[in-house]
């Protein structure tokens, strides 16, 4: 008799495997098929990689090369992209290797600008955990983060590591069932960089073709046309500096102008310019951190708002400057640096932080003396604080315009929704670079004594 139930339990077994095969692997779908070897991973930095074991079980080892504040290897999406719009998370099983403990995070890549999820933890020596990026994550005021359809891919990055630090990457997966995703209304897609020549509604990489002494080879500032633009008219133009290069668990900056969004969601992608500009060091390379050479910097600026100008048909007379964080103190700092650069400016918009914050040398001492050059007609701040920034404002003297965006993090994300903050900045350019009946830019006023 206990024959027969044993047999009958194998039976059991064998008929029932299939189902519960397909419900695991229904489940967990892996992400990382479409990478035949470690040459197909193109994003790294300060890591070598090898794939180990079989096929079906194969682990990545990222190894640091160097000592370095980070280190990372981005596993790309392929061309059709995955399919997330009913997952959970992506996960994975990341081991360290090493002798000493190492700080890991595994980042979901956003692209069209929205943003990137993140899962940090220091590893002791020898210890695996489970590192998990929620696809529907949100920020404070339970906006979404993330569209499950823009992930570029996904990212194992090192803080801090020692050359020779390694981990072990394993079961890279979406995991988990969610509801269908819904897309917020008025939510903007920010168009992809391309390679190629500037045309309405694409955003490529553009190198100024005059740039100062010394600098063989430009760095690529990005260029985007307006989906309206038309060759011989007259176009205002935004010009925008990225954050800082900071990675944590709420914050994905990378430091280049790539991360720019803000122009595209003052403008919604109509009717003007939009110029991302790199910090540059003195011999002419993007600075991720900090501002390089402050002068180049500005220098680099001039010639390439020059530069759009002239082969583009920007406005001269209705430029704006913007920035996140970083971005946002240089609309003083390198903004306001001399006067040929203040001259250029209609308006300046800060985001979450301003010259004269002290962050890197921008003392409030030499704001108020940069805030002296500005001749433009209006200013305005996004989640600044009026008192902080009240000594510079005094100093620029013209109309100064503070919001709350409510996001309540550290990010630019507010400026591609349809939000009541974005709606008055929006109105705000729209009135700031207008014309007048007979198409003339309004005259800048003299700034009051």
């Amino acid at each position: 008799m206990e024959n027969a139930r044993l047999l009958l339990r194998l039976v059991a077994t064998v008929l029932m495997w299939p189902i519960v095969s397909q419900a695991v692997a229904a489940a967990q779908e892996p992400l990382w098929r479409h990478v035949a070897d470690t040459d197909d991973v193109h994003d790294r930095r300060g890591v070598s990689l090898e794939f180990v074991g079989p096929a079906t079980e194969r682990r990545l080892m990222v190894r640091a090369t160097e000592a370095r504040p980070y280190a990372w290897a981005l596993v790309s999406a392929p061309a059709e992209k995955w399919n997330l719009g009913t997952r959970r998370a992506i996960e994975a099983a990341i081991r360290n290797t090493s002798a000493d403990p190492i700080e890991v995070g595994l980042w979901v890549v956003a692209d069209a600008g929205w943003e990137s999820i993140a899962d940090f933890a220091v590893l002791r020596p020898g210890e695996t955990r489970t590192f998990s990026c929620p696809l529907r994550a949100t920020f404070p005021d339970g906006t979404p983060k993330l569209d499950p359809a823009c992930v570029r891919g996904v990212q194992v990055m090192l803080r801090k590591p020692a050359a020779g630090q390694t981990v072990e990457v394993a079961d890279l997966a979406a995991v988990g069932d969610a509801a269908p995703w819904s897309r917020p209304a008025g939510r903007l897609d920010v168009p992809i960089v391309e390679d190629g020549p500037p045309a309405p509604g694409r955003r490529v990489r553009y190198r100024p073709l005059k740039v100062g002494p010394g600098i063989e080879t430009p760095p690529a500032a990005l260029l985007y046309l307006p989906s309206d633009w038309q060759p011989g008219g007259s176009h205002p133009v935004v010009i925008e500096y990225p954050g800082n290069i900071f990675f944590t668990p709420a914050c994905y900056s990378t430091g280049r102008p790539e991360q720019c969004v803000i122009g595209y969601g003052m403008t919604r992608g109509r009717g003007a310019i939009w110029i991302s500009l790199p910090f540059i060091d003195a011999a002419g390379h993007v600075a991720e951190n900090g501002w390089g050479d402050p002068d180049r910097t500005a220098e680099f600026c001039v010639a390439t708002v020059e530069g759009v100008c002239e082969r583009f048909s920007g406005d001269r007379d209705r430029l704006v400057l913007t920035g996140f964080s970083r971005g946002a103190i240089a609309c003083g700092f390198i903004g306001l640096r001399n006067d040929r650069i203040a001259a250029l400016w209609k308006g300046l918009h800060c985001c979450q932080h301003y010259d004269g914050d002290g962050w890197n040398g921008a003392t409030l001492d030499g704001a108020i003396e940069r805030a002296s050059r500005f001749r433009g007609a209006s200013v305005f701040h996004t989640d600044n604080s009026a008192d902080k920034v009240k000594p510079v404002t005094d100093a620029l003297r013209v109309p100064v315009t503070f919001v709350s965006s409510g996001l309540g993090a550290h990010s630019c994300a507010m400026f591609l929704d349809d939000r009541e903050s974005t709606r008055r900045l929006r109105d705000w350019f729209t009135h700031l670079t207008a014309k007048d009946a007979e198409g003339r830019a309004p005259s800048r006023p003299t700034p009051t004594p």
